[in-house]
C-alpha cells in the first residue's frame, strides 16, 4: 500500500510475482503444497527483480511471509529468486541499485556509534509503525462518512508538494542516492526526514499499491548519515564515516520497522555493494530489533495483517 511519498516497489511487484506463479502451479496442475510454494517463490523473485537484491528477495518471503525456512518452499524461492534476477542483470546490467565508494572496515572501536545508531533507529521505527497504523485509522473514520475524501485530502496534499518539491516525492531513490552520495547539507536533511516521516505515513493510508520498502530506505540513510555526520565532526578521531553510516542506517530502521534483520543486512548490502559493513550492521540491527522488543510494539506487517483483520 502507499502513494505518493510512500510509493514503493515491493508491493506491485510481490503481488505480480506471487499471482504469475500461482497462475502457472494452476496451469500445471499443482497440489495445494506446491501451488503454496510457488506462491512464496513467486513474491520472492518478484521482489528480488524489483531492487535487484536477489538473496533479500529470498529471504524476505521466508522470514517475514512464510516465517520459516522448510526445505521445498526455501529451495523453491531461491531459484526463483535466482532466475528472475539473472534475466534481469542480463537485460539491464550487473550494477547495484545504488553508487557508493568502496567503504572500509571501520573498524571495533566505532561500536558505540553502530549501537547509538541503532538505538535511534529502533525509535524512530517504533515511531514510524504507529505514525502509519494511526493515519489508517484516521482515513478509516473519515471513508465512513466520505469514502471519496481521504484519498482526494492525500492527493491534494502530495500533489502540492510536488508542484514546488518535486524531488521530495516518489519512491526516494534519488533521495537516497543524494544522501548516499554525502550531498545532502545537515539542515536540508533534518527538513527532508520529517517530511518523508510525515508524508509517507499520510499517503500509505491511501490503501493504494505501492510498499514501505523504498521510504524505509530513504529514511535509514538520512538517520545514519545524520549520525555518522555529527559523530565525524564531534569525535574526528572515531573513525566514523557519514556514508558508511547511511548505509547502515538503511539496515538498522528496516530491522526497527519490519523486525526482519537477516533481510535487512542483506537488502543494504545487496543495494549497495558495502559488504565491509556487515560487522556494523550486525551492532546496529542488535540495538534497533531490541528498543522497539522491549517497548513490545510489534513488527509493521503484522499489526497491518491484525489491522486486515478488524476490517
Amino acid at each position: 500500500m502507499g502513494t505518493g511519498l510512500a510509493l514503493g516497489r515491493e508491493g506491485p511487484s510481490v503481488q505480480i510475482g506471487a499471482s504469475l506463479a500461482h497462475l502457472f502451479g494452476k496451469v500445471v496442475h499443482c497440489n495445494e503444497d506446491e501451488c503454496r510454494a510457488l506462491l512464496a517463490a513467486g513474491a520472492g523473485a518478484g521482489l528480488a527483480t524489483a531492487f535487484n537484491a536477489p538473496v533479500a528477495g529470498a529471504v524476505f518471503v521466508l522470514e517475514e511471509l512464510m516465517q520459516r525456512f522448510d526445505l521445498r518452499t526455501t529451495i523453491t524461492t531461491v531459484g526463483a529468486s535466482a532466475g528472475a534476477i539473472g534475466a534481469a542483470r542480463f537485460l539491464l546490467g550487473q550494477a547495484p541499485d545504488f553508487r557508493v565508494a568502496p567503504i572500509s572496515y571501520p573498524g571495533p572501536w566505532t561500536l558505540p556509534i553502530h549501537l547509538t545508531l541503532g538505538i535511534a533507529a529502533g525509535f524512530i521505527g517504533v515511531a514510524y509503525n504507529l505514525a502509519i497504523l494511526g493515519a489508517l485509522r484516521a482515513t478509516d473514520r473519515l471513508r465512513r462518512y466520505h469514502p471519496e475524501f481521504p484519498a482526494a485530502l492525500i492527493g491534494a496534499v502530495v500533489g502540492l508538494l510536488a508542484w514546488f518539491a518535486p524531488g521530495l516525492v516518489g519512491g526516494g531513490d534519488a533521495i537516497t542516492q543524494h544522501t548516499l552520495d554525502g550531498t545532502e547539507v545537515a539542515s536540508t536533511l533534518a527538513l527532508v526526514f520529517v517530511l518523508r516521516f510525515a508524508l509517507g505515513a499520510i499517503s500509505y493510508a491511501a490503501r493504494t499499491p505501492g510498499g514501505l520498502f523504498a521510504p524505509m530506505l530513504v529514511m535509514g540513510s538520512q538517520c545514519g548519515l545524520f549520525f555518522g555526520t555529527l559523530f565525524h565532526r564531534w569525535f574526528p578521531s572515531s573513525g566514523a564515516d557519514p556514508t558508511g553510516s547511511a548505509v547502515v542506517g538503511m539496515a538498522a530502521l528496516f530491522t526497527a520497522v519490519v523486525r526482519a534483520p537477516i533481510t535487512g543486512i542483506i537488502l543494504a548490502i545487496e543495494l549497495t555493494g558495502s559488504f565491509t559493513l556487515f560487522l556494523p550492521m550486525l551492532e546496529a540491527c542488535f540495538a534497533a530489533m531490541l528498543v522497539p522488543t522491549l517497548l513490545q510494539n510489534p513488527p509493521i506487517y503484522e499489526s497491518l495483517r491484525w489491522d486486515s483483520r478488524d476490517d
